[in-house]
């Protein structure tokens, strides 16, 4: 369990205290907190991997949890008591049964939410509505940060390197704030994973502030959503370039000669065959602008 952490030693107690039994690790992410929350969470879970995030936001903190997980599954949750812990076994229940990612939703399955406001949920839909038509998906919540899923998919999150400076202006790398959940949500449709959603109830943060800015961070993620779109239609670009690439590359297999009786001999090459012509999409002109 992966669990970013900024001031949060209050809010520990609550969410540690409903940890189911049996996990194997809990890794927590501290974001530079100026309170007790790791001392906290040492005192509650003396197992627990504490590590230090290496640039800001908290896609860079999930991505600096990541890579300290040893376990077979990964569960992201938040600190301040809106994920609840309890539902973990739901979603291992729905990677065990054949599913690469687990997604939580608030708005099917029995999911519900007593945070989102209206503004929010209308900027929800939207989002959600959005990502569907363009990524061909049926997602019903897009930006709920409650997922679980197997360790083996993770490389192809291809999520920002922990390792990278932070850039010099003081901006955050592509992938690094709130539009994380989006973009893995939306690479698992994209990278082929099977995924199932699974009902969460979203609780009130119990204390503190959260640092969602609804207007800037909806904004991100549609820039987000446009990102991800284009990176699609590119890397498909570069795989049929590929394609056509090692298919002229294949030798040709003559074809048999007809005989003299005037029907088509049929003969039969072992290990070969006529290589079919390759259709080349002549409209496709790839967008190389940044």
């Amino acid at each position: 369990m992966v669990v970013p952490a900024l001031n949060e030693e209050r809010n520990l107690p609550y969410v540690f205290e409903r940890l189911p039994a049996g996990l194997h690790e809990v890794v927590l992410v501290d974001g530079g907190s100026r309170d007790r929350t790791v001392a906290v969470a040492r005192e509650l879970r003396p197992d627990i991997v504490v590590v230090q995030q290496t640039r800001r936001g908290k896609g860079n903190a999930l991505a600096c949890g990541f890579a300290h997980c040893t376990g077979e599954i990964v569960v992201m949750i938040d600190a301040d008591g809106s994920t609840d812990p309890a539902e973990i076994p739901s979603f291992i229940d729905a990677l065990l049964g054949g599913a690469d990612l687990a997604k939580g939703t608030r708005f099917r399955n029995g999911g519900d939410s007593h945070d989102i406001t209206r503004f929010r949920r209308l900027g929800n839909a939207g989002l959600n509505l959005f990502v569907n038509v363009l990524f061909h998906t049926q997602y019903s919540d897009l930006c709920y940060g409650y997922n679980a899923f197997w360790t083996r998919v993770l490389p192809g999150f291809d999520l920002p390197d922990p390792a990278l400076p932070a850039p010099a202006d003081g901006s955050k790398l592509w992938g690094d704030g709130f539009e994380i959940e989006t973009m893995l949500n939306v690479r698992a449709v994209v990278g082929g994973l099977k995924i199932a959603e699974v009902g969460s109830v979203e609780g009130e943060r119990i204390h503190g502030v959260s640092n969602l800015n609804a207007p800037r961070d909806g904004l991100r993620v549609l820039r987000t959503i446009l990102y991800e779109y284009r990176r699609k239609k590119l890397t498909q670009a570069a795989a049929r370039r590929a394609m056509m690439a090692a298919t002229q590359e294949l030798p040709t297999v003559p074809r048999p000669r007809p005989a003299a009786t005037g029907f088509v001999a049929r003969h039969e090459v072992p290990g070969a065959g006529v290589v079919p012509r390759q259709r080349t999409d002549e409209t496709y002109a790839g967008n190389t602008a940044t």
